[in-house]
């Protein structure tokens, strides 16, 4: 595998969590209104997406292969999880 394709497949893995961490903060404050969150949105953004991408890799580790429901299952619980306490609970 060369380095263009090694880094497509880093990228395609790490999308998800990318998006969810990128879209969650904004639909937060979009569909609550509020702002009375203890971190910034970068902040909530680098937060989300390191754990996300925890959660993928163990996801991966554990199932033995990338792209399993149970893997997408356990991001979206842990990001919302984790905006959710970003938010104060």
């Amino acid at each position: 595998m060369d380095v263009l394709a090694l880094l497509n497949h880093a990228a395609n893995f790490a999308a998800p969590a990318f998006w969810l961490a990128l879209l969650l903060p904004w639909l937060d404050r979009f569909l609550t209104g509020k702002r009375a969150s203890a971190f910034s949105r970068p902040a909530q953004f680098g937060l989300i997406f390191l754990a996300g991408l925890v959660v993928l890799a163990i996801g991966l580790l554990l199932l033995g292969q990338d792209g399993k429901m149970l893997t997408y299952l356990a991001l979206v619980a842990t990001a919302a999880s984790g905006q959710w306490l970003i938010r104060k609970g």
